[in-house]
């Protein structure tokens, strides 16, 4: 009769400890994946900042009459385009995260290229109100890299969790999958050129 309770007692022991890793791993995934969603609402929130301000901006430009329209419709097409792309935090998949980032780089790019038609206005670039919203706008581009790089530690601590065995058994078990990042953006990698 005791030779009979031994396997038991293995399996019985076997089987609690995996019980054990397998409801541990869960909700250390729940956890992380809560991370990366406030993280990612951190996001959002720094690049709804960016957009709430370029309306001051453009206003605040639009009333030099000879500054070029081209330029302020750019912005203010490239910032309708950036707030329609939205991801939801529930997938943040490489693809979704692309699309995101290329909305805001185009938006990034028509506000580069408003900032550097104001070299030509020096009434406009002396003016108060132009000048705090372009600190403003400064600020609001750090916030938003120190955002961007918060997120992407983020994943990079729930995607190497992930990978990691036996984790990875439990994660396609229960179906958490890897999370996308934060990219550069092409042709990042080489400097500006400036020419005065």
């Amino acid at each position: 009769m005791k030779k009979f309770l031994i396997p038991i007692l293995i399996l019985l022991v076997v089987g609690i400890f995996v019980y054990t890793k397998a409801v541990g791993t869960y909700n250390t995934f729940v956890q992380t994946e809560e991370v990366i969603n406030g993280q990612w609402a951190e996001v959002e929130t720094q690049y709804q900042r960016r957009s709430d301000l370029i309306p001051n901006l453009v206003s605040t430009v639009k009333g030099y009459a000879e500054f070029e329209q081209e330029t302020l419709t750019g912005v203010i097409e490239a910032r309708a385009k950036a707030t329609s792309v939205n991801v939801d935090a529930s997938n943040l998949t490489p693809e979704k995260l692309a699309e995101f980032q290329g909305a805001q780089d185009q938006l990034g790019g028509a506000l580069s290229r408003l900032l550097v038609s104001v070299e030509r206005y020096p009434e406009l670039k002396a003016n108060q109100n132009f000048l705090e919203l372009q600190a403003q706008l400064e600020g609001t581009e750090n916030r938003i890299a120190v955002a961007r790089r918060n997120f992407n530690q983020s994943v990079q601590d729930y995607n190497s969790n992930l990978r990691t065995f036996p984790n990875n058994i439990f994660a396609g078990w229960y179906g958490f999958e890897q999370k996308g990042y934060f990219e550069a953006t092409a042709g990042s990698e080489n400097a500006p050129t400036v020419q005065f």
